[in-house]
């Protein structure tokens, strides 16, 4: 059964065809949001941060949302790319492992219960490095946050977050940029290097990755509304209430053409599904699931359907496994999916040995 499929914008599919998939000619990484989804992806980060990118030179940026910025951040934690393998182990393991028993007396967790025991596993993970991530010789880190506006999202409250995000909902219904309104994008990046792209989409700013912010930074970049608390008054940022950044750039459908016009001007982004949806809000919003020219020098990789279907329970790991499954169960069927995953980056490894590479249209 064939594992992977290969999409890809027009200048993306022209380049393709002459000479297929070169790792020097990646300039740009997206990591989307979307929780243990993102597991499936474990083989393909292996990989692409391990042998195939170590073939060529150039710096990449590296661009992550929610469960993105934690795999992306991973990826900065491998200096040399036989370490890759180590690193993003060890991210599975601690995403696996996750389980938050609610407080007596309680049918579900709190969001500080939550936010805490999440803020552990990250700790394991990058105490003792966080200045490491913005210390790799090729990779730069860009984290995405999504920053509450106006009166009802600029802080956390019981009752006012609610009708803000009430309000954020229905203004993005009726158009995208309105969402700005009341959340801004903020992109944290590494210092060393700008995010090469202007985004002009919605609300946005660009502010640096420092070791006395990161901590704080990745985890509200993870941080999803009502799951857990917003991160308040990031060091280095404007005052507010920072929330996960999959809510304003939940699969990171950005304009990625200015790379075009540089020596590595594709964007390779290892995705668990065809579609880039805009933001979280846009899920349940079909017509914003279409291709745009934002995407002409995207190569996206996903798993195919029919081998999704051969994973247990017939999909993707996915947030409703922690209510809808037993601890046992959850966490078996995980670690098959990240066991499988494999396969993708075999099929990968394989495609990429192509001297020409035909692409499906995204």
């Amino acid at each position: 059964m064939q594992a992977l499929q290969v999409f890809a914008g027009p200048a993306a599919r022209e380049r393709l065809a002459e000479r297929g998939l070169q790792p020097q000619d990646i300039g740009l990484i997206p990591a989307a949001a979307g929780g243990p989804k993102g597991l499936i992806l474990s083989g393909l980060d292996r990989f692409i941060f391990g042998p195939w990118l170590a073939q060529s030179e150039q710096a990449v940026h590296l661009v992550g949302a929610s469960i993105g910025a934690w795999r992306m951040s991973a990826a900065c934690l491998a200096a040399r790319p036989e370490q890759a393998d180590a690193v993003f182990d060890r991210l599975a393991r601690a995403y696996v492992a996750q389980r938050y028993d609610p407080e007596p007396g309680r049918s579900r967790p709190s969001s500080a219960l939550v936010t805490a025991r999440f803020e552990q596993t990250l700790k394991e993970q990058f105490d003792g490095h966080w200045g490491d991530l913005l210390q790799h010789p090729r990779w730069r880190l860009h984290l995405v946050t999504s920053r509450g506006r106006g009166p009802l999202l600029r802080r956390e409250s019981r009752w006012r977050t609610p009708l803000g995000y009430l309000g954020a909902f229905a203004s993005n219904a009726l158009r995208r940029p309105w969402l700005g309104a009341w959340l801004e994008r903020v992109v944290f990046s590494d210092p060393r290097q700008h995010l090469p792209l202007v985004l002009r989409d919605l609300a946005s700013r660009e502010l640096p990755l420092q070791e006395s912010n990161l901590q704080r930074v990745l985890l509200a970049s993870c941080s999803i509304p009502f799951y857990l608390q917003a991160q308040h008054d990031l060091p280095g940022a404007p005052r507010g209430a920072y929330w996960d950044g999959g809510i304003t750039d939940y699969h990171l459908h950005w304009d990625y053409r200015p790379l075009l016009q540089t020596s590595a001007p594709l964007v390779l982004y290892p995705h668990f599904q065809r579609q880039v949806v805009p933001g979280w809000l846009d899920k349940a919003l079909n017509h914003r699931h279409r291709t745009s020219e934002f995407l002409s020098n995207v190569v996206l990789l996903s798993p195919h359907p029919d081998w999704v279907r051969g994973l247990p329970g017939g999909k993707l790991p996915d947030r409703s496994d922690f209510a809808n499954l037993s601890l046992d169960e959850r966490q078996r069927r995980w670690r098959v999916a990240v066991a499988e995953s494999q396969r993708l980056a075999d099929a990968f490894d394989h495609l990429t040995r192509q001297p020409s590479l035909q692409a499906l249209p995204l």
